[in-house]
């Protein structure tokens, strides 16, 4: 591991002595006085191999490449507290950049930067789009999934690929799902003297790659057998893999209405069965993340798979039964009780988990499930809601109206 330097001259507590330094594909060329001078000022200069071959090097400075994973850097950085370090990033440092990463660990008044362009900025002023318009995502690690949500005719989406193959993964993935006809503009190497533009139809972008340094621009054109992902809660059953354990449609929008999805929290969907309140809650928002907890191997099989197909990859699942399954799990803002309600200690387990503002929300359809609402209620408080739903289905030649198993919600506050 890469030791720090001595510590004949520390800076002072609080002061600045790291520098975040965003490249363009023009190098040196394209900084500032001021950046330029903290690259060649640094005792340390942290990058990619491709960053630290774009600066010159300075006789006496110590050059080290970011490891894999990325994260065994930090504490090398950390050793130098004090002295002069640099960090090479692209573009803006803060936009799907390490700069977030360091602002976790270190204060911001330790920290000075110089942001460049991001490849977001360059491509939509490359195609006249305006950014504050256009849906911006990050694929490069991520799993390709994540742009399923965004996919709607007439949507502008900015994506910063994985590599060159990511275009036509992408493109084979629109044509999927019904958006063959969406255009794709692929920018490479912007800014600098190898920067290219190619644009072609989903449909007829074939498996041409590109160089791994690319930007997508996708102009979302919908088939008539597109399949875009409904932006409000009480998605069709149909949307998701199941085997009948499904909150009902408008159930599970009365029911995200309790839980009340903020921005970036974290939901414990409990006895999740199918995965659709969960999936629904991180639909939410880009940054709200949950886990399902779920005993039965097959229905946590579906969980993937839905979580997969409705664009939320990242939702954890458990397999395992609660309350012993909660143990480990990392504190919710919300927790959602759809199966395993009747479980001893299951009610007071959840409640004990939540802070203040926190949310409970357990739904029955069985007399036994309602007296354990009734009981808790009772004790914690909150409220008791009863839905009952009738839907028009075919009667002889006509309609009538056939109803659903009544559910009662209970809904809590912590205070």
């Amino acid at each position: 591991m890469p030791q720090a330097g001595n510590d004949e001259s520390p800076a002072r507590d609080g002061q600045p002595w790291l520098t975040l330094v965003g490249l363009g594909e023009d190098g040196p060329a394209g900084l500032t006085p001021a950046a330029r001078a903290a690259v060649e000022q640094a005792e340390t200069v942290f990058g990619g191999d491709r960053h630290l071959g774009l600066v010159p090097e300075v006789p006496g400075q110590e050059r080290i490449a970011w490891p894999s994973p990325l994260t065994d850097a930090l504490p090398w950085i950390e050793a130098r507290r004090g002295r002069p370090v640099c960090v090479l990033a692209s573009g803006d440092p803060f936009w799907h950049g390490i700069g977030a990463t360091l602002a976790r660990r270190l204060p911001p008044e330790e920290m000075v930067a110089h942001p460049a362009p991001s490849a977001f900025s360059l491509a939509a002023a490359r195609l006249g789009w305006p950014l504050q318009e256009t849906r911006c995502l990050s694929l490069h690690g991520r799993a390709l999934e994540r742009v399923h949500p965004w996919l709607h005719d007439g949507a502008r989406l900015l994506l910063l690929s994985w590599d060159g193959s990511t275009p036509a993964a992408l493109a084979r993935r629109l044509v999927e799902r019904g958006f063959g006809a969406s255009t794709l503009t692929v920018l490479e190497r912007m800014g600098g003297p190898e920067e290219r533009r190619r644009e072609a139809r989903a449909a007829d972008w074939g498996e041409a790659t590109v160089a791994d340094l690319n930007t997508i621009a996708l102009a979302c054109r919908a088939d008539p057998e597109a399949r875009p992902v409904a932006r409000a809660p009480g998605r069709p059953e149909e949307a998701f893999t199941h085997d009948g354990q499904i909150t009902k449609r408008e159930v599970r929008a009365v029911t995200l209405a309790h839980l009340a999805p903020g921005a970036g929290e974290l939901l414990w969907d409990i006895g999740a069965g199918s995965g659709a309140i969960a999936i629904e809650w991180m639909l939410a928002d880009p940054a709200n993340r949950a886990v399902a907890v779920e005993p039965r191997p097959e229905r946590a099989a579906n969980i993937a798979a839905n979580a997969g197909e409705l664009g939320v990859p990242d939702l954890q699942t458990v397999e395992g039964k609660a309350p012993e399954a909660l143990e480990g799990l990392p504190a919710p803002d919300a927790v959602f009780i759809g199966g395993g309600l009747t479980t001893p200690g299951l009610v007071e387990r959840c409640r004990q988990a939540l802070r203040p503002g926190g949310r409970l929300v357990a739904n029955s359809v069985t007399v036994e499930g309602d007296a354990v609402l009734a009981a808790a209620r009772e004790r914690l408080g909150g409220q008791l809601t009863r839905l009952a739903v009738d839907r028009a289905e075919p009667l002889g030649g006509f309609s009538g109206w056939s109803p659903l198993r009544p559910v009662t919600v209970w809904s809590l506050v912590v205070r």
